[in-house]
């Protein structure tokens, strides 16, 4: 036989999955998706069950309730109150932030304060039907007492709580959006309370804002009634200080002049004196001055002596007369009597023009005498009065301080009782919030909603199902893909056997050519030949971790595949413990391998032909007391040489590793392992242990066949056909 050494193969196969990375698996991983659909369709029943169930629940559940009836009001809610008055009130009403102003009105709204309202105004402390409408049965529920007995104040206070916790936990509140209109729902087995509620709960709410409104003014009344009995104490003791300062000081304020409250300007009847002083000596000054140039004047022509009537009157009579002695000398002489009389008249009105001169000159000089003596006194009481200003100045200063402390505390008190006179007026205004749409009494239940309820049922069923779908492929620690197999065993992956849901016979699906079966264990043939350097391995062991797994449908595949191709092969079933391939084939079981190494027959006795051509079988045979002893002797190498002598193949459907040391014996007889591997099936670490028993033995791993796998459809491992064959039969062969 052309043999390869066991441990250079291993380190061979070993190193060539390493190297070639994965046996070129990460390029034929399956996409994410592909992959999830595939565990939906592994997992269909499994959420159909669910589903089912959740919509079976849903639907019970749905006809078992009570009918719930919902009636909703509608109110509207003013950015802006309509205030009666034009008065501001304590809260700012230019606010920037909409939205938080809605929200908090919607949070008022469902506040425990109104249900309270609506509890006591309803007297629902009282109402068993209010009770009974929200599941509470007096029968059933002791704390709620008898309807007719009388009622303790514990108890009532008891049901005021419960009252109002109900109507909490059974109020909707639903602001429209982009609107300041809010629906108020109540829902309850009792259609007419629900109306009634809903209606109410607006209500209260409306009057639970006025109280509110006047409430947050009370505090700030009370505050400002103290705060101005302190204010006009300090303005009557400031007024008395300025009034005492002003008498002690002789400071008499004739005209007090005021602006936005505050004194600017305050004259004392010492300044209005030495005003009207000052304005007397201006004018004493001004005349003296006049009088003093007519004085200086005197001694020639001044404006008195042009300007006086009895002077210029008589200077034209003598005029008059000195033109009438002219005219009269020119005819007559200076003695004629007539003009003598001329002459002398001239005379007399010139003596009467400079004693009228003389009068007018000594007039001025009397009347600027005069003037100047009233100057003098002027000016003297002008100083007097400067320096009596003077003083009072200096006591104006204390004065000034006393009179602004009275304008402060005046001003203080003056602004205090207006916006204690505001606040009185404030709370005038129309609630901003007015009902739009009162609650009518429902016509019929709006709950249980059966579409919506197998609805949420059938969501809800997905999302279990989900989760179930999750754990189970959690807990399923086996391998899924082929594309794992060699990166968690580090074998090459010999092929990929499918699984069909049919129970088919495994005989006819082999040995049909065109079946996919047939076609997947031609793959394993052709790797096969390629996992030695001498081709595919005379002697051949199939084995797998546990029972089950299809490895003895394997075998008699490959046999079955090597025959059809004309080679002589036999297929020995060394699972001495559990045989199968006899009735996988349909013969009988009588003496077999155990009989040939235990010398009670030999081997040309015991093989048996089958219906197949070139494929011969040695069964069994009966079991032995101790199968490991028997796998111990040098016979099985022995038996397996000269079966190869005789046969192109020898395939040994070996037993299963787990817990026995059956396989490992086999293995050092052998020229190849293939170890089969169920998909979904025994866990990686499982497998891997019963891999390393097999190395530690030394045994020719030539790769692995990963079988029963659903790659139909979704999960399709792209060999462009699908997958229909079932081991139904193998779990009881096996």
């Amino acid at each position: 036989m052309n043999a390869i050494q066991p441990a250079d193969q291993n380190d061979a196969i070993f190193d060539t999955a390493e190297n070639n990375g994965g046996y070129e698996q990460a390029g034929r991983e399956m996409p994410l998706v592909r992959e999830y659909l595939g565990i939906l369709e592994r997992r269909k029943w499994v959420i159909l069950a669910i589903v089912t169930l959740a919509l079976l629940a849903g639907l019970v559940l749905t006809l078992l309730a009570t009918p719930q009836y919902t009636a909703s009001s509608r109110i509207e809610i003013s950015r802006q109150d309509q205030r009666v008055t034009n008065v501001e009130g304590l809260e700012e009403t230019d606010r920037r932030f909409d939205q938080e102003f809605y929200d908090t009105q919607y949070e008022l709204l469902a506040a425990r304060s109104v249900g309270e309202r609506v509890a006591r105004e309803l007297r629902l402390a009282n109402n068993f039907a209010f009770f009974e409408a929200h599941g509470l049965d007096p029968e059933t529920t002791p704390w709620l007492g008898s309807e007719d007995a009388a009622t303790s104040r514990e108890t009532l206070e008891r049901r005021r709580k419960a009252a109002v916790g109900l109507l909490l936990g059974h109020i909707s509140i639903s602001p429209i959006p982009r609107s300041a209109l809010v629906d108020i729902s109540y829902t309850s087995a009792n259609a007419t309370l629900s109306a009634q509620i809903a209606n109410e709960w607006g209500e209260q709410f409306m009057a639970d804002s006025m109280d509110r409104r006047f409430e947050s003014t009370a505090d700030a009344r009370s505050f400002l009634e103290r705060r101005l009995a302190e204010l006009r104490q300090r303005v009557e003791e400031s007024q008395t200080q300025l009034v005492n300062y002003a008498n002690s000081k002789g400071i008499v304020v004739l005209d007090r002049v005021e602006q936005d409250g505050r004194t600017v300007s305050s004259p004392t009847l010492v300044q209005y004196d030495l005003q009207a002083m000052n304005q007397s000596l201006l004018e004493a000054t001004e005349q003296r001055v006049q009088l003093e140039a007519r004085a200086r004047a005197a001694g020639g022509t001044n404006a008195d002596l042009v300007n006086n009537s009895t002077i210029n009157a008589l200077r034209q009579q003598r005029s008059a007369a000195e033109a009438e002695y002219a005219r009269l000398m020119v005819q007559f002489e200076p003695g004629y009597p007539a003009a003598r009389a001329l002459e002398v008249q001239i005379e007399e009105l010139g003596k009467a023009i400079s004693r009228e001169e003389s009068r007018v000159r000594g007039s001025t000089q009397a009347d600027f005498q005069a003037a100047q003596a009233r100057e003098n006194d002027l000016r003297g009481k002008v100083a007097a009065l400067t320096e009596r200003l003077n003083t009072q100045e200096r006591d104006r200063i204390q004065y000034n301080i006393y009179q602004n402390e009275v304008d402060t505390n005046r001003e203080l008190y003056d602004g205090l009782l207006q916006r204690y006179k505001e606040i009185g007026v404030a709370g005038v205004a129309a609630n901003n919030i007015t009902l739009v749409d009162q609650a009518q009494v429902p016509g019929g239940p709006s709950s249980p909603n059966l579409p919506l309820n197998l609805l949420v049922a059938l969501f809800g069923g997905l999302a279990v199902a989900g989760a179930a779908v999750f754990a189970l492929e959690q807990f399923e620690e086996g391998i899924r893909d082929p594309a794992q197999v060699t990166p968690l065993t580090g074998l090459p992956l010999l092929g990929v056997i499918p699984s069909t849901p049919n129970d088919d016979d495994v005989i006819d699906l082999v040995q049909d050519p065109k079946s996919d079966v047939s076609e997947a264990y031609l793959t394993v043939r052709s790797n096969l030949a390629l996992a030695t350097s001498s081709g595919l391995p005379r002697v051949l062991m199939v084995t797998s971790t546990r029972p089950a797994e299809g490895k003895s449908t394997t075998g008699f595949a490959l046999a079955s595949v090597l025959a059809r191709t004309g080679k002589k092969v036999v297929m020995i079933d060394a699972d001495m413990r559990s045989p199968s391939a006899h009735k996988l084939l349909e013969l009988p079981n009588e003496s077999g391998f155990s009989n040939i190494l235990a010398q009670q027959a030999e081997a040309s006795a015991v093989i048996q032909q089958t219906e197949f051509e070139n494929l011969s079988l040695i069964s069994a045979g009966a079991s032995p007391p101790s199968a490991a002893e028997l796998l111990s002797s040098d016979q099985v190498k022995e038996l397996f040489d000269a079966l190869g002598d005789r046969f192109d193949h020898v395939i040994v459907d070996a037993p299963p590793l787990l817990g026995l040391a059956d396989a490992p014996l086999l293995a050092q007889a052998v020229d190849g392992v293939a170890f089969v591997i169920e998909a979904r099936g025994v866990a990686a670490r499982g497998i891997n242990n019963s891999l390393d028993r097999l190395r530690s033995g030394k045994a020719p791993l030539v790769g692995a066949i990963f079988t029963k796998f659903e790659g139909n459809g979704l999960e399709g491992y792209g060999y462009g056909y699908g997958y229909g064959y079932g081991y139904g039969r193998d779990r009881d062969n096996d």
